[in-house]
């Protein structure tokens, strides 16, 4: 069995196949939790998830509860709850129609007014007419959890290779018999490809066709404050929580909030993704420039020799730094101190930027595909992290059993060939 993609879907997709005593080959082009993985904002939620996702997420959530247990390490696990603060009756219509649906499904969320909300957040100074609140949710540093998964599953037997990328899968007969690497051609029955971003270039491996596009999100963590909150917080044009070492974790939840690069993949599947760009225009911004002139250069017949993605597909991708906005980090450091004055200026720290994998529909991919032997779980939309226990488990479980303990058809891979995918909204 090989898994491809060292981010938390598939370290803790190989933990627990290991687990059931599977052999387990994880291969990472670069470092494990490089990418997105070790970037997301930390958030462990239930809130305000697509209807398919609320039962996994509820899931998720017992076993975030016990994750650092089992695993032997500091995730830096903090059940402190969620707020979602509601500034209109717009957005509180919208969170009070989510609290009975996450209640219906088993969440504990509700609607507080805005007495509560002041109880919970003394210093926030700007008013709200309510929030949804869900006590059980909480947050994790996103890459100790990555790494303890991978770490976990070494200790179960799994090989955990890095720097290590899958150049070709092998297929006889409609089934995959292996995966080919830089490194020689090892041997599996299944392979399972967790690759996020780079799922789209595996996936044509085997001849299938998944749309998924990259957006760029940037965040930024400032130097440490005195503790004043255990929540993860968002709206009011912000996310934000604060780690056990006092700093803040930033995330920009308004217009304008992600960048998205134009590529040539751009131009694919164009019909999948226009009626959700227009509906979340407003949260794009579009760049025409360097990342579009690259991928020319690289498709050129003859390209230089520097450019070797046609041989290497992933050799252009290994251990890059995606840029981060650094007018974003403002806004964010500018919106926390407008919503909490009395907290004092705060400073940036680090700035950084990830790619998240996304699919017009803003829901995943869990499960089989026409390729007997091949399996997905990618493009979570930004989702991911929190997401990333309960999807190895379902893996596992799939793949050992041949079924799963929850529905995954919303998930399907061949929802695309059907047609049957629906608008989405980001959320705010």
């Amino acid at each position: 069995m090989v898994v491809i993609g060292g981010g938390i879907a598939g370290c803790a997709s190989a933990y627990y196949l290991a687990k059931r005593g599977v052999r387990v080959v994880l291969l990472e082009k670069g470092r494990l939790a490089g990418e997105q993985s070790s970037r997301a904002w930390g958030f462990v939620r239930q809130q305000d998830r697509h209807p398919a996702e609320l039962p996994l997420m509820v899931a998720a959530n017992k076993i975030w509860r016990g994750l650092e247990d089992e695993l032997g390490a500091d995730l830096e696990w903090t059940q402190g709850g969620m707020l979602a603060l509601a500034r209109d009756g717009e957005e509180l219509a919208h969170y009070e129609q989510r609290a009975r649906l996450e209640q219906a499904a088993g969440a504990d969320s509700r609607m507080i007014a805005p007495a509560q909300v002041r109880s919970l957040l003394p210093q926030l100074e700007q008013p709200v007419l309510g929030a949804l609140h869900t006590p059980s949710d909480g947050h994790a540093h996103p890459e100790k959890s990555t790494l303890a998964l991978a770490a976990a599953a070494g200790r179960m037997g799994a090989d955990v290779i890095e720097h290590c990328a899958a150049e070709r899968l092998v297929i006889q007969g409609g089934r995959v018999t292996g995966v080919l690497t830089g490194r020689g051609e090892i041997k599996a029955d299944a392979v399972l490809c967790a690759a996020g971003v780079h799922a789209t270039k595996i996936c044509r491996m085997a001849g299938l066709e998944l749309p998924v596009r990259s957006v760029r999100s940037t965040a930024c963590a400032t130097a440490p404050i005195p503790h004043f909150t255990r929540l993860a917080v968002r709206g009011l044009d912000l996310a934000f929580r604060q780690t056990r070492g006092g700093n803040l974790i930033l995330g920009r939840v308004s217009d304008g909030s992600a960048d998205y690069d134009i590529t040539l993949e751009a131009f694919r599947h164009v019909r999948w993704f226009l009626p959700n760009f227009f509906k979340n225009r407003e949260m794009l911004r579009l760049h025409l420039g360097r990342p579009l002139l690259a991928d020319l250069a690289r498709a050129l017949p003859g390209a230089p020799a520097w450019f070797r993605a046609r041989r290497h597909p992933f050799a252009h991708t290994v251990d890059m730094e995606p840029r981060p906005n650094l007018r974003t980090a403002e806004f964010n450091r500018r919106a926390f101190e407008r919503l909490f004055p009395s907290l004092g200026e705060i400073r940036i720290e680090r700035v950084w930027a990830g790619v998240i994998d996304t699919l017009p529909d803003l829901i995943p991919v869990l499960g089989a595909t026409e390729v007997e032997g091949f399996y997905l779980a990618t493009g979570f939309s930004g989702h991911g992290f929190a997401m990333g226990p309960i999807v190895g488990q379902l893996m596992a479980a799939l793949i050992t059993e041949g079924a799963a303990p929850f529905d995954l058809h919303p998930f399907r891979f061949s929802r695309f060939r059907e047609g049957k995918i629906g608008k989405a909204r980001v959320l705010r």
